[in-house]
């Protein structure tokens, strides 16, 4: 049975309570036990966050600050793995930056494994920013991992957010790239536009084929309308008036269900009879 990692760690303390390296990293070593074997991703993001908040290289001795760096940042592997298994890849980001607090100073592991979990999720607009500032700063300019970013950052960001003049200032002022690469690169930069162009081309003639076939149903709508009202009012004419109030008559015994020999039902046959007579002079007066 393993020991508490925090009562393990405890004697193994820096100047102004930083953890030791060496606590640190047994904390990273639970953290990963607990990510692998146990399954457990809550456990081991507590575990990582334990440690990234307690590990502090400016407090320790300068001989042990870059093994600090290389154990905050396999514990920053390590809790980004344990919150994609969470569904909370959406907090990776601000997660890491709490301990970088600044985009520049991420360590280029941490920065791939943040755009390859974006653009996976299909949202690379949220790493945008962090990636061109990281890109931009000069100290990281001439790390050897510098150029794999950048392409990476180009063909996982740029390209899918369609950022074109954003992508070829990339590639144009980066001495990371040879001419080769940078040849290369500027052909999939115009590649990809030319196909996004294209789709968008498509998408828009879809539209107006799909609205162009809805006014012609519209259309083919109306005159049917017509022609059916038109062949309602020339039958109508067709018909003797004296048919045509006889018809409403026993119309209105069927659905109103009135006695006509009763007195009550007289004032509404005589607004009947006016209304169909009003209706006559209607119809009929351009023919008189």
């Amino acid at each position: 049975m393993k020991s508490d990692p925090s009562t393990a760690a405890a004697p193994l303390r820096g100047v102004g309570g930083a953890l030791a390296p060496a606590a640190a990293a047994a904390l990273l070593e639970e953290a990963a036990d607990l990510l692998v074997v146990h399954l457990d991703f809550r456990a081991a993001l507590h575990a990582c966050e334990r440690a990234g908040q307690s590990l502090s290289d400016d407090a320790l001795a300068d001989g042990s600050a870059g093994t600090s760096l290389e154990v905050k940042c396999s514990l920053c592997v390590v809790g980004i793995q344990a919150l994609a298994e969470m569904d909370r890849w959406q907090e990776v980001l601000s997660w890491v930056l709490q301990y970088y607090q600044v985009p520049e100073k991420l360590p280029p592991k941490v920065l791939e494994l943040c755009v390859l979990l974006y653009s996976k999720m299909q949202e690379p607009g949220a790493v945008l920013e962090a990636a061109s500032v990281w890109l931009q700063d000069p100290d990281n300019q001439g790390l050897p991992e510098y150029r794999a970013l950048a392409e990476l950052h180009l063909q996982r960001v740029l390209l899918p957010l369609g950022c074109w003049s954003e992508a070829e200032e990339l590639v144009v002022g980066s001495a990371a790239f040879s001419e080769e690469q940078r040849l290369h690169a500027l052909q999939a930069i115009s590649t990809a536009r030319q196909q996004q162009e294209h789709k968008h081309s498509d998408s828009e003639q879809d539209w107006k084929l799909s609205q162009e076939g809805s006014s012609h149903k519209f259309l083919s709508l109306l005159m049917l309308l017509c022609r059916l009202w038109d062949s309602a009012v020339s039958h109508l004419l067709s018909l003797p008036f004296r048919k045509i109030l006889l018809a409403a008559l026993i119309l209105c015994l069927l659905v109103v269900r009135f006695d006509p020999a009763s007195p009550s039902s007289l004032p509404f046959l005589c607004k009947l009879a006016q209304l169909f007579h009003w209706i006559r002079e209607a119809l009929f007066s351009s023919l008189y």
